[in-house]
């Protein structure tokens, strides 16, 4: 019991040395972060301890998880009474050496576009872990691709006119990324799992982590393919250059899912139509628009609107970068859309 006691003791020294630690080098990548991603204006973010961040998650409970891609699990947590959402990296994923390049980016972008009421609001970080954890606003009504797909979706269908705003919100968000800085962001990984709702459905968009800045006086960067690859640019994926169309390809993808309910790629079909826009290019609009729309009340009549919504989304994922539109004429285009019905 005694030996038990004593490797207990030295255990819990050696992680509060590891936490000081972090502490340290963690605390000079963020200002640095912060200085570089707001024009050397840091914008003041605040910091949470180590325990602070277990009692909010009762000790990183499972059942507090609201989202899990595979190597960062999202937390629900409770700070003074306030519901937060805390980022955190799997510990084993965090050994690799893009981990911490991927919090920090995704921390520095958060940080200078929180601004944006589309954009997950940065409440925070801990330095105390080995990768910063990122505290971010809680979204009550989680991931957009839990509401929109057939095969995850739960509870009551999502109405055309909800669909048509989360689009419309999400472009003008992505065009604040686009033009509202010196250097234009590009977000590279846009897909419904990063698009989160809170309690009111207004969506949030989310993940920086993958983000990437054109120079001023250029239109393009080079850089290695990387996002999930079915939502790739073509163009991207041939020649490694980056444009702000690289994201209006990805942006069209989502726009097909939401329209459609199916996700853009499905590998148990067995039709051999894995790909989304296979399945929608010459078939008729109530083919392939979730039935669920087509059931609403007054959705017969929507044919005009629903046909204006996939001509918008195929022409968003034009082989060519050049024939797609920006993502300024998107949200333009999605408003009028809004607009037509009712």
């Amino acid at each position: 019991m005694l030996l038990k006691k004593l490797v207990a003791a030295r255990k819990k020294r050696e992680e509060e040395r590891a936490r000081k630690r972090a502490f340290l080098e963690n605390g000079g990548l963020v200002l640095e972060t912060l200085v570089a991603s707001c024009n050397g204006r840091p914008i003041p973010i605040r910091t949470f301890s180590y325990k602070e961040l277990l009692l909010a998650t009762n000790n990183f409970d499972p059942r507090l998880i609201l989202h899990n891609d595979g190597y960062r699990q999202m937390y629900k947590g409770s700070f003074e009474g306030r519901i937060l959402s805390i980022k955190i990296h799997d510990k084993e994923w965090s050994i690799e050496r893009f981990a911490m390049d991927h919090a920090l980016k995704d921390l520095g972008i958060s940080a200078k576009a929180s601004a944006h009421n589309n954009i997950l609001h940065l409440a925070g970080c801990c330095l105390e872990t080995s990768i910063p954890a990122l505290v971010f606003e809680y979204t009550q009504n989680g991931v957009l691709a839990d509401q929109i797909l057939i095969s995850r979706r739960q509870g009551t269908p999502m109405v055309l006119q909800s669909r048509l705003k989360i689009a419309r919100q999400i472009a003008h968000a992505i065009s604040y990324l686009h033009t509202a800085f010196s250097r234009p962001i590009i977000h590279r990984n846009i897909k419904p799992q990063h698009i989160f709702l809170d309690q009111h459905g207004v969506p949030k968009l989310t993940d920086f982590s993958h983000c990437i800045s054109i120079p001023e006086g250029e239109t393009f960067v080079e850089d290695v393919v990387i996002g999930t690859l079915h939502l790739l640019c073509p163009y991207y994926r041939l020649t490694n250059r980056i444009t702000e169309k690289t994201d209006v390809f990805s942006f069209g993808m989502v726009l097909l899912e939401i329209l459609t309910g199916q996700s853009s790629f499905d590998p148990n079909r067995v039709d051999g139509d894995q790909y989304l826009p296979n399945r929608v290019r010459n078939r008729a609009i109530n083919e392939i628009v979730d039935p669920a729309i087509l059931a609403e009340d007054g959705g017969a009549g929507l044919e005009p609107q629903l046909q204006a919504v996939l001509r918008l989304a195929l022409t968003c994922i034009e082989v060519d970068p050049e024939i797609r539109p920006t993502m300024v004429d998107v949200t333009k285009e999605l408003r009028r859309i809004e607009r037509s019905i009712g």
